[in-house]
């Protein structure tokens, strides 16, 4: 039996179909085992072509992406599923992941992020693409300025600029991206970072995971 990751690609303009096609029959670890230009049979085509990924625009015809998420939620997943779509609407980026959804890119970003987000959510893991990632540590930031601890002179243990730094943190930003997306120096980041594990006493990342999920910075 093989061990390539099986896709089901899902769009209604088939020239990104056959163009997202080609990327990834560059990789000998996938195979495209099926495509469907509107919504209308997906769940039994992806059972028939034993699918392990399905990429799925938003904007399909018949039945559009969210009512074929809410099928498969229905009938219970025969895959995991990843977004690609037009749409960066954060209502609709929350929407797909509350109702199942692995993962979530823009059509933007495909090229550079669709080979990492079939491989991360084959794994088990969720994946945002980074235009995504930033809408969603915005919203969080927003919603959630001051979820923090007291220390006993009843002052905020983390700064604002801390409480950012493990949110990115959380959401699986790297060292780089940090220093990108606040226009700091890497050298900075990494002292927030030993700051932020030492108030918190915090052993690893995982520990800052953990917080961040506590105090609601981001959503489990």
């Amino acid at each position: 039996m093989s061990d390539k990751i099986r896709i089901h690609l899902a769009d209604d303009h088939q020239i990104l179909i056959d163009g997202i096609k080609t990327l990834l029959h560059t990789n000998p670890h996938f195979e495209v085992v099926g495509f469907s230009v509107n919504g209308s049979n997906l769940y039994q085509e992806v059972i028939q072509n034993n699918s392990d990924i399905l990429v799925l625009d938003i904007n399909m015809p018949e039945k559009d992406g969210i009512q074929v998420i809410k099928e498969f939620a229905s009938k219970g997943f025969p895959c995991k599923i990843i977004i690609l779509s037009s749409h960066d609407d954060l209502r609709i980026i929350k929407e797909v992941m509350k109702l199942g959804s692995s993962g979530y890119l823009t059509k933007k970003c495909a090229g550079e992020n669709i080979v990492e987000a079939i491989q991360a959510v084959h794994n088990g893991e969720e994946y945002f693409c980074r235009s995504v990632r930033e809408k969603i540590f915005n919203s969080a930031t927003k919603e959630n300025p001051k979820l923090n601890k007291l220390d006993q002179n009843g002052d905020f243990i983390l700064t604002d600029r801390e409480l950012e730094i493990i949110t990115l943190i959380a959401l699986e930003f790297s060292g780089k991206e940090i220093s990108d997306q606040l226009f700091i120096s890497m050298n900075t980041v990494e002292t927030h970072r030993k700051n932020i594990m030492k108030k918190l006493d915090a052993k690893n990342s995982i520990s800052l995971v953990k917080y961040a999920l506590k105090n609601k910075l981001i959503k489990s």
